[in-house]
């Protein structure tokens, strides 16, 4: 394998909403040296915005709504990190991420332990094998026991855990994390905002009393005892199955217990793994380039009206100006200026290796998962499309506006977060999201970025189906539900079914028709 190749880990961090997953990101380009000062992520009017979290609306609101890149050095590795949205209106964008990348960070706070959106995201980290490593967030704070927080996370998220580090105190009397494998102890004092490792000969060190205090280190060395002798040992081969986390404790706020993190993702994370496709599995020892689309985003420069395509290089080298073959289109086509990232923060760059995530100019040719090679045609598969479950009408404020509303629409569309629709008989769009904040996400952006105000419509909804068949029965259908039927972004025929009832009309009336929960393309 190609040295370059081999220093890249490329990984995405998941978690709830508020476990810190954004701070943790900030800190990670701290230690990367990419950032002088470390932001917050609700930002005062001295400080700057958390460097990931770009849009307007993410810095008003202090979530993440879109995911973001940021490339970064540590040590002798290339990071690409992709920092997700936790908030489960903005999944679908977090899902697609973990797609492009060989790793994730699993981010857990201590005080509410597992939560809903990290359980359906470790369903699709499960589903796809990726292997995690976990971090327990906010030992600081007055949370749940260590022992219960590791049990929740074998039984809820049903992973085996191995602990490389453990913590001693909590809350505000948290002295600090115990490096199982190493015998240091890492201290910790938030006043003085001082580090101290200090080498021990073993748990059992009368050093660790001194710091730590009787009663801290007993109940230390009950939680040790159990978690050496009565856990598995940490199996690499496990861990890269996605069968066994790692386990670290620390605080991502007060920057204690991230680098032995970051330390942990160079020596234990792979390096770019096989990637199937609708023909082979890709190596990406391979020397012939290739890669595919995984995210586009609109207007990252709201002055240029910019598109960016979000390229996994997959395998081989990529060279500025250099050629490839777009295998849905069968067109050749030249990548002029790829670029790295540091969230909205463009680079011009050289030379990009498989690992690799660069963005590219996309004058709307680019559609979410789309591959590249040179030459050999095939489709990377296992890139999700999903469908809506919320759908409202456009209704633009000043019809003056409509050449700016429909740019608006059609561009912020193709980022995949929200899906066009065309009503059969009214002349105002629909927008269908998998999320309902994304409503609001949409609204921002069309005034912000478009200057077109619009106000949406909310329509009931049971489902929406594809419509697939012979065009008679489609024509004879369409007729008698005009109300419910538009086309896609592709002009096929959709219904959107007010009620459970309606569909299984429909579906006893229309024997000869197929009425599909996805696109054609997406089966």
């Amino acid at each position: 394998m190609n040295p370059e190749v081999k220093k890249r880990r490329t990984f995405a961090i998941v978690s709830h909403p508020d476990a810190g997953k954004t701070t943790m990101t900030e800190k990670f380009l701290w230690y990367g040296q990419v950032i002088r000062e470390a932001g917050h992520v609700r930002a005062k009017a001295n400080r700057s915005h958390t460097v990931s979290d770009w849009m307007q609306i993410e810095q008003q609101r202090g979530i993440s709504v879109s995911s973001s890149v940021l490339n970064f050095p540590f040590e002798s590795c290339q990071f690409n990190l992709v920092d997700t949205p936790g908030h489960q209106d903005f999944c679908e964008d977090t899902y697609r991420a973990l797609t492009a990348v060989d790793s994730a960070l699993v981010l857990i706070d201590s005080v509410n332990g597992v939560e809903v959106q990290t359980i359906k995201l470790m369903e699709v980290c499960r589903m796809r094998k990726t292997p995690i490593i976990t971090f327990i967030n906010k030992m600081d704070l007055e949370g749940k026991n260590v022992l219960e927080l590791l049990d929740e996370i074998e039984d809820i998220l049903q992973i085996k855990v191995c602990p490389f580090t453990l913590p001693i105190g909590v809350g505000k009397l948290f002295k600090g994390i115990y490096d199982i494998q190493d015998h240091s102890f890492h201290t910790f004092n938030k006043a003085e905002n001082k580090q101290e490792i200090i080498q021990m000969t073993g748990p059992n060190d009368p050093k660790l009393v001194e710091i730590c205090g009787e009663n801290w280190v007993e109940l230390f060395l009950e939680q040790y005892e159990m978690v050496t002798e009565g856990m598995e040992a940490f199996d690499h081969e496990q861990y890269l199955q996605g069968k066994m986390s790692p386990v670290f404790f620390g605080s991502a706020v007060n920057n204690f217990g991230v680098r032995q993190l970051l330390n942990a993702f160079a020596t234990l994370a792979p390096p770019p793994i096989p990637r199937e496709s609708d023909l082979r599995v890709i190596d990406p020892s391979e020397e012939e380039f290739s890669a595919f689309v995984f995210k586009i985003q609109a207007n990252m420069d709201p002055k240029h009206r910019d598109r960016t395509a979000f390229l996994r290089i997959c395998s081989g080298a990529f060279t500025r100006g250099s050629k490839t073959y777009h295998c849905r289109t069968g067109r050749e086509i030249r990548l002029a200026t790829p670029t790295a990232f540091l969230a909205k923060d463009k680079e011009i760059i050289d030379h990009a290796w498989a690992g690799d995530i660069v963005g590219v100019n996309d004058p709307g040719f680019f559609n979410i998962g789309d591959t590249l090679t040179q030459g050999e045609k095939f489709n990377f598969t296992g890139i999700p499309d999903f469908a809506p479950e919320f759908f409202a009408r456009v209704v633009l404020a000043n019809p003056l506006k409509s050449k700016q509303m429909n740019k608006g629409l059609a561009q912020l569309s193709e980022e995949g977060a929200t899906q066009l629709y065309q009503p059969l008989n009214f002349p105002q769009p629909v927008i269908g999201v998998v999320g309902e904040l994304q409503f609001d996400v949409l609204k921002f952006r069309l005034s912000s970025e478009y200057g077109a105000e619009v106000h949406l419509e909310r329509m009931p909804s049971y489902g929406i189906r594809w419509i697939l068949g012979g065009e008679k029965e489609k024509k004879s259908f369409s007729a008698e539900h005009i109300m419910d039927c538009m086309t896609d972004k592709e002009n096929r025929l959709v219904c959107l079914f007010p009620n459970e009832y309606r569909l299984n009309l429909a579906i006893k009336n229309y024997s000869a028709l197929e009425f599909s929960k996805t696109s054609p393309a997406n089966e």
